[in-house]
């Protein structure tokens, strides 16, 4: 559920992913907008993607520039307010406590305390680039597999490097695991299941399956489902079926979400492939 609000130039947009256990999202741009001292029960989390914040936290005066990221650990007094003539836009992520701790302990990653966080502004491009990828991925509504796994990827590499965690102990090979879900995925691809229904499946915490799902096939859950489907749509296109209804057929969000992944695979768009397998155009072939 989406809340937009757009007043003199601010655009706000404030909902909660229902995926990720209601995890409370902010995409917005402020000009004049000044928060008064307050604190967050769960952790504050923001990419700053274009003009700069000035912030009070901890006692200090802070500047946030665009690339940066903004942390602030929960029950943490802290300010806000535009640092550039033009205001500042930023995605934020408003997890509670369990939200954040339940991904850890997925990995077994004790900590002595609560996790925290020592910089008010963090610069590390990786980090940074990471959050934004994973903002969007939630704005766009992705399938609850590509989220779930999304997510605790982008918490793990925070968290490892900026709050001070153990290592994280080597994936094992879990050839049975792996196979299942494999064949789980490929029985559902126009309704996948989530990560946390997958490692459910094979008797697995979340995490741990995604990184022994990696480990084995080389990529996260969600990109294999998506090669998948890909690998289908060609076959269905072979057989005649037109591209809509390989869209419909295969749990892809409209035509034009498999027209773009398709393109992005094999260099030519669905139509196009089909008029190819019926011997009208390109060698099909080449594209094997």
């Amino acid at each position: 559920m989406h809340e937009a609000n757009v007043t003199h130039g601010e655009q706000t947009r404030l909902w909660h992913a229902a995926d990720l256990g209601g995890v409370e999202l902010l995409h917005a741009r402020y000009i004049q907008q000044r928060f008064a001292p307050h604190v967050h029960e769960g952790y504050v989390i923001t990419v700053i993607e274009s003009g700069a914040q000035r912030f009070r936290h901890r006692g200090v005066e802070h500047l946030a520039p665009e690339g940066s990221m903004v942390l602030i650990n929960p029950d943490e007094l802290h300010t806000g307010a535009t640092a550039h003539e033009q205001g500042w836009r930023y995605r934020g992520f408003y997890p509670d406590l369990g939200k954040v701790t339940g991904v850890l302990d997925e990995l077994e990653l004790a900590s002595n305390g609560l996790p925290a966080f020592a910089d008010s502004v963090l610069h590390d491009p990786q980090v940074t680039r990471t959050f934004a990828r994973l903002h969007q991925l939630l704005e766009l509504n992705a399938c609850a597999l590509a989220q779930q796994t999304a997510w605790r990827e982008a918490i793990l590499l925070l968290f490892q490097r900026h709050a001070r965690l153990g290592e994280v102990r080597q994936a094992g090979l879990e050839p049975w695991a792996v196979a299942c879900a494999r064949e789980l995925l490929r029985s559902r691809l126009a309704n996948p299941p989530s990560l946390e229904e997958l490692a459910a499946s094979v008797n697995l915490s979340p995490f741990h399956f995604a990184r022994v799902f990696r480990r084995a096939t080389g990529m996260p859950p969600y990109v294999w489902l998506k090669q998948q489907r890909l690998k289908q749509a060609r076959e269905l296109l072979k057989a005649d079926c037109a591209p809509l209804q390989v869209a419909l057929q295969l749990g892809f969000s409209d035509q034009s979400h498999l027209n773009r992944q398709f393109k992005q695979a094999y260099g030519v768009a669905p139509g196009e492939y089909r008029r190819a397998a019926a011997g009208m155009g390109l060698s099909v072939a080449l594209y094997q």
